[in-house]
């Protein structure tokens, strides 16, 4: 048996990230949970929990009065995957309706909500369509309603990438008729007639593959008990921290980052961030045009 992670097969690594996971988040783990998860016989799950033994032989213990493995106060990660995001990502899957519950990794799933966000009219077949055009590198003709014409045109795109803007899903594509780089809700798009081949090269989208830098920080009118709140809300590093975010993004990103206007037009509860290199963002941010 192995204690070297790279010899380990793609699908014994996954079951041996959902021990540790376990682990991790609830405090103890038993080969019941693995077999339940995975399907497995009592020998296979026996053979995970000790090979996860011999890759961190301090990280659990086996507690007979419980009848399970319990984590170690010098339990150390193995995979680096226990982070919270991922966790969260979980939790709101689930309450959102998009991972099962059996899938989840989460034993006991804590009460949870979130502020509603509104459901997007986005047709699977059109959504299938435009995935297809990607990875057949094709340009497709679609019917699209544009938000300042009052009739939907038919156009051909070459759609390259899904960019989702922290509300709306949209298909990043080449337009030939107006021979440029756009986004394209695809809830607007209405119809889809047509697919050829395409000469177009994601690459010169050049916005979409060259990346901005936002530096935040606290908005410089709140108090400096107020400030310091703020940094550990966002992370922050001496007094900032940085956002990495795609040009073709720039846009969404300012917009619901509340940092597209200027920070004196709010009060310093309501717009808590501001941008401190506001003039080289401004200055170059490229023309997204919103469909």
């Amino acid at each position: 048996m192995t204690n070297d992670r790279s010899e380990l097969r793609w699908g014994v690594e996954q079951r041996l990230e959902f021990i540790e996971f376990r682990l991790f988040w609830e405090g103890h783990v038993n080969r019941s949970d693995v077999m339940e998860q995975f399907g497995l016989s009592v020998n296979q799950a026996s053979s995970d929990l000790s090979r996860y033994i011999g890759l961190a032989p301090h990280n659990m213990d086996y507690d007979r009065s419980l009848r399970t493995y319990v984590r170690q106060p010098g339990f150390k990660s193995v995979f680096d995957k226990l982070d919270a995001g991922r966790y969260l990502a979980q939790l709101r899957s689930v309450t959102d309706g998009i991972l099962d519950q059996d899938d989840c990794w989460i034993a006991g799933l804590p009460d949870y909500d979130s502020a509603p966000t509104p459901a997007r009219g986005i047709d699977p077949a059109t959504l299938r369509s435009v995935v297809d055009a990607i990875r057949r590198s094709d340009a497709i003709e679609v019917r699209y309603q544009h938000l300042s014409n009052p009739e939907p045109r038919w156009r051909w795109i070459t759609p390259h990438a899904i960019a989702f803007d922290g509300f709306r899903w949209h298909a990043r594509a080449f337009c030939l008729n107006d021979e440029v780089f756009k986004d394209f809700m695809l809830s607007r798009i209405l119809d889809i007639r047509g697919s050829r081949g395409s000469d177009v090269l994601p690459e010169n989208d050049q916005d979409w593959h060259t990346y901005a830098a936002l530096e935040i920080g606290p908005h410089p009118a709140l108090s400096d008990t107020q400030a310091k709140v703020i940094a550990l809300d966002y992370g922050m590093r001496g007094g900032k921290a940085e956002i990495k975010v795609r040009r073709a993004l720039l846009y969404y990103a300012l917009q619901r980052l509340g940092l597209d206007t200027d920070p004196a037009a709010r009060k310093p509860h309501d717009q808590q961030i501001v941008l401190l290199n506001r003039d080289v963002i401004l200055g170059r941010q490229g023309q997204a045009e919103e469909q």
